[in-house]
């Protein structure tokens, strides 16, 4: 059995070194014989062409001997991915305009019309005919989101993750393997464990993770350092 769990992101830019050299993010939990281990694999939400060439043979070769394999959530799963998208909604048909201290709003504007004009330049030359319908497929309800979740989105509307779109991040495309597979799934979390922390966080709380992740590229925070 594998549990695949986000780990912490790292940024890789260079080619990847040696089989040994490699971290497998992979934790191996033994049980008495004739019981096979379990596997504790840490992924990460990028596009799994991003890191699968980091991922060493010995977690590719734990994944394909496991009979089972669960996940944060079933993202392969129709209504968990409805849900998500509902659950990142504010209520009562409110929006950012009237929930948001003006300057911020703008700014933030500016910087999604500014992400909006780059998006040509920054997909792949065959996505181009799509790079308005991609913006709108990722940002098109931004107004309706709550804050936190326009964070995460600015987040991933970098040029790097945008001229990756369309590539499945690593634990779907290690979802989808596995259904391909004839593994059985699951998931560790429901959609609601996962929304209610992050829509129980402040204003004031996402507001300084903004500023200290440097997440609107200084269209928010322009006094914060980008990290």
């Amino acid at each position: 059995m594998m549990m695949a769990l986000p780990s912490d992101p790292v940024t890789l830019a260079c080619p990847p070194p040696p089989q040994t050299e490699l971290n497998s993010f992979l934790w191996t939990v033994r049980r008495p014989p004739p019981q096979p281990p379990s596997y504790l694999f840490g992924t990460i939400h990028v596009p799994y062409t991003r890191v699968w060439d980091f991922v060493p043979e010995s977690s590719k070769r734990a994944f394909r001997s496991s009979t089972s394999v669960f996940f944060e959530l079933n993202l392969t799963d129709p209504v968990t991915v409805s849900k998500l998208a509902s659950c990142q909604l504010l209520p009562n048909g409110e929006s950012l305009r009237s929930l948001l201290p003006r300057d911020i709003y703008l700014r933030l504007k500016r910087h999604l019309d500014y992400v909006r004009h780059m998006m040509p330049a920054w997909v792949r030359a065959e996505q181009r005919f799509y790079a308005d319908y991609l913006f709108k497929a990722i940002a098109g309800d931004w107004e309706r989101k709550r804050p936190v979740w326009v964070m995460l989105m600015v987040n991933s509307l970098t040029e790097w993750d945008v001229r990756w779109r369309g590539a499945p991040v690593l634990d779907l495309f290690l979802a989808r393997e596995a259904e391909r597979m004839g593994k059985r799934t699951g998931a560790v979390e429901n959609v609601e464990e996962q929304c209610h922390p992050l829509n129980g966080l402040s204003f004031s709380q996402v507001s300084v993770s903004v500023c200290v992740c440097g997440w609107l590229k200084k269209s928010v925070c322009p006094d914060c350092a980008v990290l």
